[in-house]
């Protein structure tokens, strides 16, 4: 599976495949053209309580993950990250947040997630 994680103001590269904007807010400045998002699954992004709480600094990352992933059990999320594990064992899968640091939050949730195998 090949899921990766970018910054969604960095210019769209040939290998980015499907790129999947995972913010609940679209980026400030960014015009939708220039982002080449393909798909925007709000499904998929932390709850607005979630989010606050994590950057306000109240929790762990672990915590967070979990809180996150417990959000992400919700049957139309569950089903929303079903059809990107879909897409991403179709071709490349890009993540875009406007997050400046990758590695942590929810898209490093969400690419953990993705690269896990399905039960079958």
């Amino acid at each position: 599976m090949n899921v990766r994680v970018r910054r969604v103001y960095d210019p769209p590269e040939p290998d980015d495949g499907t790129r999947v904007l995972v913010d609940r807010l679209w980026p400030r400045g960014l015009k939708k053209d220039a982002a080449r998002v393909d798909e925007w699954p709000k499904e998929l992004t932390s709850s607005t309580e979630l989010r606050r709480w994590y950057h306000a600094g109240e929790g762990s990352d672990e915590e967070f993950a979990g809180r996150y992933e417990a959000e992400l059990a919700a049957p139309e999320a569950a089903e929303a990250l079903d059809r990107l594990r879909e897409r991403a064992d179709e071709g490349p899968v890009t993540l875009l947040t406007a997050s400046k640091d990758t590695d942590r939050g929810h898209t490093a949730v969400l690419a953990r997630l993705l690269g896990e195998s399905r039960s079958p």
